[in-house]
């Protein structure tokens, strides 16, 4: 929940439900979308949906099992992680990665292996 790989997976999962809120937001403000890119487009949206997915529960798990705020601010992320594609993304952003939990998991060094 808190290791370098979870993070990564998790920021690239709120990317794509930051994604989907876009597709989605365009989708409305065009009239018509072209039979060309609807193969792509639903591509994209299953992508979305599975980030979004992933970003809802992984962000729920880690507010009710290691947040260590107060009760108010743990309403009122509740609260916001209801908005079904941007809240777990701000939630994510803003508290996840700020997180003394997060931050504290030691930096993934690449060795180097000379020949």
């Amino acid at each position: 929940m808190v290791s370098i790989a979870a993070r990564r997976v998790y920021r690239v999962a709120t990317s794509l439900s930051l994604a989907l809120f876009f597709v989605f937001l365009a989708m409305g403000l065009t009239e018509a979308i072209p039979d060309a890119l609807i193969p792509v487009l639903k591509a994209v949206i299953l992508a979305g949906v599975l980030g979004s997915a992933t970003t809802m529960v992984a962000m729920e798990y880690f507010l009710f099992g290691f947040d260590n705020s107060s009760a108010m601010k743990k309403v009122f992320w509740f609260c916001v992680m209801l908005l079904p594609l941007v809240g777990p993304a701000l939630y994510c952003f803003l508290v996840y990665s700020r997180s003394k939990l997060v931050s504290a998991q030691p930096e993934e060094h690449v060795q180097r292996v000379s020949v």
